[in-house]
């Protein structure tokens, strides 16, 4: 299972998603009224996700595509090209006029909301995966469970970039950083930073990151908080592990020679 989450996450997480559930709550239930007259039902689209180092869970969005964009799009049935991740362009003729609308305006993975509250999401954390992608990942990746340690977010670092701008080695780099400065020196401002520029990003491509900048940011973190409270560092992996830094207790995935 995932390491347990520090306490200052998890106020953070009923802090800020509550605050988030009553601000955006009149425009949720717009979205849920447009989608309901334009569409027809289902408003809710609900897929099985792996959350964290359990098995997956159900989570719930807005749907913005046709009802049988899963059967027609997933791991199984697009082939690999540049990415194992299965990102869909913008202008897919999978996603409804209004879908492409609530996906402009990130409205999409705000149910999710509910998971936070409850406790199975947090705010900020890596993405959830749906399991055919983790196998296809982790042919290749052999490290790729070290990204579920802590518990998947309604975003994560890998936002500020933007997913179709980043390798599968250095995404799965930057997620596993992000689960390392969480489990070893956690500190809200990290996700505080991380859900405003969120936003920042999907207004202007100014506010993005480059790979470099998001892995000096996470390192800097984890950096100054573990010099700070040297002696209320914890170790990722038990007490079999107290004398290995916490560094070596996450290990970056590397890729999988190709068979000749």
């Amino acid at each position: 299972m995932s390491h347990p989450m520090p306490r200052a996450k998890r106020r953070f997480d009923l802090l800020v998603g509550t605050a988030m559930l009553v601000t955006f709550l009149p425009m949720l239930l717009l979205t849920c009224l447009g989608i309901l007259i334009l569409e027809g039902r289902p408003v809710f689209y609900v897929s099985r996700r792996r959350l964290d180092a359990g098995p997956p869970k159900p989570v719930l969005k807005f749907r913005t595509m046709r009802r049988d964009a899963e059967r027609i799009a997933n791991r199984n049935t697009v082939p690999i090209a540049n990415t194992r991740f299965l990102n869909l362009p913008p202008d897919s003729p999978l996603y409804t006029p209004i879908g492409r609308s609530i996906e402009r305006l990130m409205l999409t993975e705000m149910p999710q909301l509910i998971h936070v509250i409850s406790g199975r999401m947090s705010v900020v954390g890596n993405r959830p995966l749906p399991e055919n992608v983790v196998a296809a990942l982790s042919k290749e990746f052999p490290g790729v469970e070290a990204r579920f340690l802590v518990r998947g977010g309604l975003t994560g670092p890998v936002q500020l970039i933007g997913r179709d701008r980043i390798s599968d080695a250095d995404r799965l780099e930057l997620e596993i950083a992000y689960c390392r400065a969480v489990l070893a020196a956690y500190s809200p401002l990290l996700d505080l930073k991380i859900l405003v520029y969120t936003v920042l990003s999907g207004i202007s491509a100014h506010f993005r990151f480059t790979p470099e900048e998001l892995g000096a940011l996470l390192a800097s973190h984890t950096e100054q908080k573990a010099s700070m409270q040297p002696r209320m560092h914890q170790p990722l992996l038990g007490s079999a592990e107290k004398e290995r830094p916490a560094e070596a207790a996450v290990p970056i995935p590397e890729r999988r020679r190709a068979r000749s």
